[in-house]
């Protein structure tokens, strides 16, 4: 039943309650009856619907609540374009009004409280792109940040992992980012495998603040992603989705697949 009221309008809804509560229809229910009230297109399947409801044992005024209820909660719900933004970067097509990616970015930034959950492959100018996140942890103490960073392995060179790692991390802190305290990172061991076949990239691009707003994007934490590139994203105001996105990354840290940047050694 649910899933074929759930296909009707609001207002066919509440014809559809008032016709039941009023006893303008009943059992035995037809789907002629029903095209009074409902489009003709769903009449036959919201006929035996209700028609089975009452042959067992319902009367039209439970099935009347039950459309209520179904009418409150589609109401209490907010609209898809009210928790979805779609956010761009680079030139823009007349007509069409989108958010821009660098302002997005600094938006979340500003606006945490809790914790900011960073995946980026890139990130090069990051005194500038991470000012409004480093001033925010500065100024709020109780403030997390987790970032997962992509450590790539260089073309030439017999590095060895650990010495990678303390490169990045070196760099990340004298050139990257502008705070007093510094973020906990993160960065796949994968990615620095001697063996090109079994190398891999962290690729994933989002920013989750307070396990409520999730933006996935296709833009790296540069200058020219933030500003320049043709790049797109969206913004989701879903603690759901927020949470499932944050859930995955620490379930990859509990089973040890991704690994802590120890930015001690950059001190």
């Amino acid at each position: 039943m649910t899933t074929s009221l759930c296909l009707l309008t609001t207002d066919d809804l509440r014809q559809l309650s008032a016709a039941l509560r009023s006893e303008r229809i009943g059992p035995p229910l037809t789907s002629a009856l029903l095209r009074r009230y409902v489009p003709d297109s769903l009449a036959d399947r919201i006929a035996r619907e209700l028609q089975q409801r009452f042959q067992d044992g319902m009367q039209p005024r439970h099935i009347a609540d039950l459309i209520d209820l179904v009418t409150q909660d589609r109401m209490q719900r907010p609209a898809a374009e009210d928790l979805i933004d779609l956010v761009w970067t680079g030139p823009e097509a007349p007509g069409i009004v989108n958010r821009d990616t660098g302002v997005v970015v600094r938006e979340l930034f500003q606006s945490a409280r809790e914790s900011v959950l960073i995946a980026g492959y890139a990130v090069y100018q990051g005194h500038a792109i991470f000012k409004e996140l480093a001033d925010r942890m500065d100024e709020s103490p109780e403030l997390q940040v987790q970032m997962f960073l992509d450590i790539p392995r260089p073309q030439q060179g017999h590095f060895s992992r650990s010495e990678l790692v303390r490169i990045f991390a070196e760099r990340f802190v004298r050139k990257e980012w502008p705070g007093r305290r510094l973020p906990r990172c993160y960065y796949d061991p994968r990615s620095l495998e001697a063996d090109q076949t079994r190398r891999t990239s962290l690729h994933a691009k989002c920013v989750v603040v307070d396990k409520e707003q999730a933006f996935v994007t296709s833009a790296n934490f540069t200058e020219a992603a933030q500003t320049r590139n043709i790049e797109v994203g969206v913004l989701l105001r879903s603690q759901s989705l927020a949470r499932k996105l944050t859930d995955h990354f620490e379930s990859l840290l509990a089973l040890s697949i991704l690994k802590p940047i120890p930015l001690g050694w950059a001190k």
